[in-house]
Parts: C-alpha cells; sequence; structure tokens
C-alpha cells in the first residue's frame, strides 16, 4: 500500500515533471535553442556535381518568439555555413495568435537580404505568406505582397517557374511551385495556386532540376523530372517524439513529415524549420536550418 508520503512525493513529481516539459516545450526548445541538421544524400537523377545547399523554412516571424534579433543570428550562422545555394522555402508571417508583436515585412526582408551564396538566394511562398494578404485573398489570386517586399530587397521569388543556375556540367534548374493552399474557399478549405505543368515547360533543356514546394504533399505528383524535392510546411510535425509526429498537417500523415525520403527514383528532404503555428510549441523537433549536401 502507498503511503500519504510516497503519494506526495509521486505527485510533486509529477507536477514537477509536467512543469519541465511545459517550460521546455513552450520557451526553451522553440525560443532559444537552433541546431543545422545535415543531410548528405546521392538522387539517382542528380547528375549536377556536388552542391551544398542551406535551407530556412518556416520562419513565422513575431515576437517574442522569432524576433529581428533571432533573425540576425540566424541569418549569420546560415551564411557560416558555406552553402553553394540558399533557399526559401515560404511561411515568413507568422503562424499563431500568441505573437505579441508582429515584425514588418519590410524589416525581415532586409534583414534576410543579408544572406550571400555563390548561386544565389532563391525563395518561394508558403500558404501563411498568402493567409496574411487580405488584398490577395479578395482577390483570389496575387500580386502576393510578401513576394513584391523580397523581390524589391534583392531576393528573386519563383511562383510557378524556374531559373538556370551554374555553368557547364555543373549546370542545373531551380524550379519554384507556387503554394498549394493559398487561397481560403471556406471553412478549412482552400485553393492552390500552384501549377506543377507551367512549372515544368519553364525547364528548357534536360540539365538536371531540382523543385521548390512549400507543402510535400505534392510530392506523388512530381515526375522523376527532378532529381530533388525541397519542402518544409510541416514543421516535423512540432512534437516529435521516437521519430513519430503525433500531429502532421499533411494528407499522408508520417510519410512525408520530416527528414530524407526515396521514393523510387525521387528523392524529397523535408526541413523542420523554424517557428510554430497554431500553438507556439516544440518538443523534440529543434528549430533548424537544414543542409542539404548532394553527391
Amino acid at each position: 500500500m502507498i503511503s500519504r508520503r510516497q503519494f506526495l512525493k509521486g505527485l510533486l513529481g509529477a507536477f514537477l515533471a509536467g512543469l519541465f516539459v511545459s517550460v521546455y516545450g513552450f520557451f526553451i526548445e522553440p525560443m532559444l535553442r537552433l541546431r543545422v541538421a545535415r543531410w548528405r544524400i546521392s538522387p539517382p537523377r542528380w547528375t549536377g556535381g556536388p552542391l551544398k545547399i542551406a535551407i530556412l523554412a518556416d520562419i513565422h516571424m513575431g515576437e517574442p518568439f522569432v524576433t529581428l534579433k533571432r533573425l540576425k543570428r540566424l541569418v549569420t550562422r546560415t551564411n557560416a555555413l558555406g552553402a553553394d545555394m540558399i533557399v526559401i522555402l515560404g511561411d515568413l508571417e507568422a503562424g499563431h495568435r500568441f505573437v505579441t508583436r508582429t515584425v514588418p515585412m519590410r524589416d525581415t526582408a532586409r534583414e534576410l537580404a543579408r544572406l550571400t551564396a555563390p548561386l544565389g538566394v532563391h525563395a518561394v511562398l508558403g500558404n501563411h505568406d498568402w493567409w496574411h494578404d487580405r488584398a490577395a485573398q479578395a482577390r483570389g489570386g496575387g500580386p502576393s505582397a510578401v513576394a513584391e517586399t523580397l523581390r524589391a530587397a534583392g531576393i528573386p521569388v519563383l511562383q510557378n517557374d524556374a531559373v538556370k543556375l551554374g555553368q557547364g556540367k555543373r549546370a542545373f534548374w531551380l524550379a519554384g511551385l507556387e503554394d498549394q493552399l493559398a487561397i481560403g474557399i471556406g471553412p478549412m478549405r482552400f485553393r492552390g495556386l500552384d501549377d506543377l505543368p507551367a512549372t515544368l515547360a519553364s525547364i528548357t533543356d534536360d540539365a538536371p532540376a531540382i523543385l521548390l514546394a512549400h507543402e510535400p504533399d505534392i510530392f506523388p505528383q512530381v515526375p522523376e523530372r527532378f532529381a530533388l524535392t525541397l519542402s518544409g510546411h510541416t514543421h516535423g510535425g512540432q512534437v516529435r517524439l521516437f521519430g513519430y509526429s503525433p500531429v502532421v498537417p499533411s494528407a499522408f500523415g508520417n510519410r512525408f513529415a520530416y527528414g530524407h525520403v526515396r521514393e523510387g527514383r525521387r528523392d524529397l528532404v523535408v526541413s523542420g524549420g523554424i517557428g510554430c503555428s497554431i500553438l507556439p510549441i516544440r518538443l523534440g523537433m529543434v528549430p533548424e536550418i537544414t543542409l542539404v549536401e548532394m553527391a
């Protein structure tokens, strides 16, 4: 039989454990920690030679969670990785209602403009970038305020198009798909602005190609023409324990929740990203800069 003293000690232990998990999950991990997640892959369809790509996904700017000061540190650390190319995978806007002060997009873009890499810095938009744009929602489409602000800061935004990078045998195409959940059309119903055929049509020769797509759910439809797809959106589920995420914002659940996926001759890397959506919590999914090194 458990004594009253043992019961109280157990109750206190449970309370302290719960308190620690709450403080860690709501404050320490999402606000103070940052790691570099490295993936070394050899996609079967890649013929462009060694390439190092730094990925920033789902920054979700907004105080006190992701401040300009924190973004400055993030940019400095990303530059220090010495990547050949840096890609921004969308969702710069805040993703939850616990933000105490929004950060003007022009300030965010000005800081991101400090990113530098030999093959440039390239971006696509995410669903929150569209959802925060009331004018675009009313129009049912672009132009996007976030895209225009990034371009004004010197950061190109790919919207169902592609750009050829590199030279000679190391040349390749970088394509960017527009967001798949861009326009709200009803309660929890969305219409995408993505156009995969148009994106493919913008690739005009047989150089290898990489696709940027904010949401990974497009991956089953991505043809082998793309050696690699890079995505964000899921935040790795935000809570990920023992390689499993209980809640993932994807129709495919944990299939595309996080990390490197190879299906057939196609490769996908899903970044865990920086910020949070719905609730400002991360547990077992430390905010990350993702570094992909291709052989």
